[in-house]
């Protein structure tokens, strides 16, 4: 996203900056290897070249949660042995022989991993055109806390990957669910229809008796 400078219609001779989005596409392993911490694009999209009706690019849009704690610096000499933490999202060319970013097997010799995610990239292929993988980091660094006694809220604690749709579609693909209901002008009140305009006559609902507590009966009012 850049600011683009333009003149206010009101005002022509006044200007302000408004916020412009910018598409540009990735070509390259590197380019798509974004570090923990590095700036990432607002909207990152897994496009085809097929469009949709509209005239857009059919795409997946991945939207990456996450609070995960600073990496092991690279300069340390186990590093390599968790080399996929580097990237908070990493897109390659699909390759039968990378079937995963780690291994059980490098802990016995974290100093020569025996799978080095890093390599993954450093060969710099095109992605443009080909089967792709999304190698996707997330996760949340937890502080132990006297609020997390006797359970540890899951609000807040949490991350996450999203993969959505985008363009992919010509509408709401929802709008075709078999269970969907239609109202048409003037059954919004029909109890036929719509259950709820009719709740008070619902004879499922239970009659309750006044409320009484020591000769006091319903709610007292205080003026």
């Amino acid at each position: 996203m850049v600011y683009k400078e333009v003149p206010l219609p009101w005002m022509p001779s006044k200007k302000a900056k408004i916020p412009q989005l910018v598409e540009q596409q990735i070509k390259t392993e590197k380019e798509a290897a974004m570090l923990h911490g590095a700036k990432t694009p607002r909207y990152l999209h897994i496009a085809s070249n097929q469009t949709n009706c509209w005239g857009h690019h059919r795409s997946y849009r991945l939207q990456v949660v996450s609070f995960a704690g600073d990496p092991l610096p690279e300069s340390e000499s186990t590093e390599r042995s968790m080399s996929w933490a580097r990237y908070k999202v990493a897109i390659t060319k699909h390759k039968d022989e990378e079937q995963t970013s780690s291994s059980l097997y490098s802990q016995n010799y974290m100093w020569s991993p025996y799978v080095d995610f890093s390599k993954y990239i450093e060969d710099n292929e095109m992605i443009v055109n080909e089967d792709l993988v999304a190698w996707v980091t997330a996760g949340f660094l937890h502080i132990p806390h006297a609020e997390d006694i006797p359970n540890t809220v899951t609000v807040g604690n949490g991350g996450g990957v999203i993969l959505r749709p985008h363009n992919y579609f010509n509408e709401d693909p929802s709008i075709h669910s078999p269970d969907g209901v239609y109202f048409g002008q003037g059954s919004e009140s029909d109890c036929e229809y719509n259950k709820m305009a009719c709740l008070e006559k619902d004879q499922c609902s239970s009659t309750l008796e006044p409320f009484t507590y020591h000769g006091f009966e319903g709610v007292m009012k205080f003026d």
